[in-house]
């Protein structure tokens, strides 16, 4: 047979596959609405391994296998998001354990932010609640998470990433180890300066203080001062205030312009780090299980088992759903070598439909999943 013949035989057997999809798709609506009125689950992991085992055995060599398997776990995939879609047009989900707000109640708040004054976030926090705001601070990243989770705080604000530097990774690990969600962000644009005590000239400088990413946001400016000694410290703030106590003209600090009004400093040069478009984006988080109504960005995290495919199937649910995922980041799980924790951010309200949808395959399939809050 000629090119077009063989075509010809394709489009026939097409043909069959799709009747026979459509057909295997009304049962699964059938399956789904049994599963509704008796509350059974939509995954039934073993039944899928028997299916699975089933069908690669009717095939005749080990290619046509592993092709037939990974057609099926297609095929099941799509009839579990079926299943799952009639469970959320018939109300069988159930609500979200997430309470929608109309506003963050802000005004008598009390708001944590980790570092000191004139750090990026108290910049950030002000920027977000307001000059007025009842705050305090707070040395570690962990204490601002124990500050709201024992309420002597109602918000933290956190730094949880750099368009430079990429990720925040301890408030990822925070964010999991805690009961405190995500109810809104702050991005910040970053603007390093050079600080120093009132009437220092930069000839004068020897010593440079800041916290270790400033340093190296900031390596193109002190690579034309070789003979300066760099010292790494906490927090951009730490090194503000630093310079400030000891009043030493042959020491600076790189920090935000927010760090020379709180500790009376000089801005020797603005805008040391090398990119225009440095920014931050903070996260503000509460322990309280909230959202805004008009919130459009989810974030979880979830848990994988340890086998082909097992993250692909998971992303699925986006696509199905018609959601957009805006980041993906990866991190490893303690005390399990080669296995990672994922943190998914995409868009869209716990009121939605497709959201729930999503949410509820993601529960049944993945082996651990945690909203961290939709804001």
């Amino acid at each position: 047979m000629d090119l077009l013949q063989l075509r010809e035989k394709l489009d026939q057997i097409d043909e069959k596959i799709v009747a026979l999809y459509e057909e295997r798709m009304e049962i699964s609506s059938q399956v789904a609405d049994y599963k509704i009125e008796t509350g059974k689950k939509v995954l039934d992991k073993a039944r899928e391994m028997e299916k699975l085992a089933r069908v690669r055995a009717l095939t005749h060599n080990a290619f046509n296998a592993h092709g037939v398997q990974e057609l099926f776990e297609q095929i099941m995939s799509m009839s579990r998001k079926l299943q799952y879609n009639k469970l959320v047009e018939a109300g069988s989900l159930g609500r979200l354990p997430f309470i929608g707000v109309d506003r963050l109640e802000t005004e008598q708040a009390r708001v944590v932010f980790q570092g000191a004054e004139g750090a990026y976030s108290h910049a950030a926090m002000l920027q977000y609640f307001g000059k007025q705001v009842k705050s305090f601070h707070v040395d570690t990243f962990r204490d601002a998470m124990t500050a709201i989770e024992e309420g002597s705080a109602d918000f933290a604000v956190l730094p949880i990433e750099n368009s430079t530097a990429g990720t925040v990774s301890e408030i990822y690990d925070l964010l999991v180890e805690f009961e405190n969600f995500i109810v809104a962000e702050q991005v910040l644009k970053i603007e390093h300066c050079l600080l120093g005590v009132p009437g220092t000239d930069i000839s004068q400088i020897r010593t440079v203080y800041s916290h270790p990413q400033s340093l190296m946001q900031s390596a193109r400016f002190l690579a034309a001062h070789e003979d300066w000694k760099q010292v790494s410290l906490r927090n951009n703030a730490f090194a503000a205030r630093k310079v400030s106590e000891e009043g030493d003209k042959t020491q600076a600090a790189i920090a935000g312009e927010r760090a020379a009004d709180v500790y009376g400093l000089e801005i020797l040069q603005r805008g040391v780090n090398q990119s225009e478009s440095n920014s931050t984006r903070f996260i503000i988080v509460t322990n309280q299980k909230i959202f805004r109504k008009d919130a459009g960005k989810i974030s979880i995290c979830l848990e994988l088992s340890h086998e082909s495919g097992s993250l692909y199937h998971m992303l699925s649910h986006f696509i199905y759903n018609n959601l957009n995922m805006t980041k993906i980041e990866s991190r490893p799980i303690e005390d399990r070598n080669w296995e990672y924790r994922f943190f998914i951010d995409f868009e869209g309200n716990f009121a939605d439909g497709a959201v729930k949808n999503a949410l509820r395959g993601l529960r049944d399939e993945a082996r651990n999943m945690k909203i961290l809050g939709n804001y």
